[in-house]
């Protein structure tokens, strides 16, 4: 099992910054890949971004040049830094874990909010 802890979510103007932190605990040595999903009202989950255990990382179209994922392996903690933030970054965002096993760990989620 791997818990997931995120923090960092907000309100905050268009334009503006903020970084979410994800904390894992408890089988970390399975790990193999930490990313980030949102979920706006009305819509599907989607993928933002994501950090392999090589720190290969991937991100949506929609966020590539604004958005920039790290990960500490030291810490156990992925990091999602957020700049020029738009309305439409709005959402609750979730921390997702993939193990080598093949099971996926989400945490609770953190509110995003961007005002216009």
């Amino acid at each position: 099992q791997v818990q997931l802890v995120e923090t960092g979510g907000g309100l905050v103007q268009a334009g503006g910054s903020l970084r979410l932190s994800c904390a894992a605990s408890g089988s970390i040595f399975s790990i193999k890949a930490m990313g980030w999903y949102r979920q706006a009202p009305g819509k599907q989950r989607e993928l933002v971004a994501d950090v392999t255990s090589s720190s290969s990382t991937n991100y949506a179209d929609s966020v590539k040049g604004r958005f920039t994922i790290s990960r500490d392996n030291a810490e156990n903690t992925v990091y999602l830094q957020m700049n020029s933030l738009k309305p439409e970054d709005t959402a609750v965002y979730y921390c997702n874990a993939d193990t080598v096993d093949l099971l996926g760990f989400w945490g609770q989620g953190t509110q995003v909010t961007v005002s216009s």
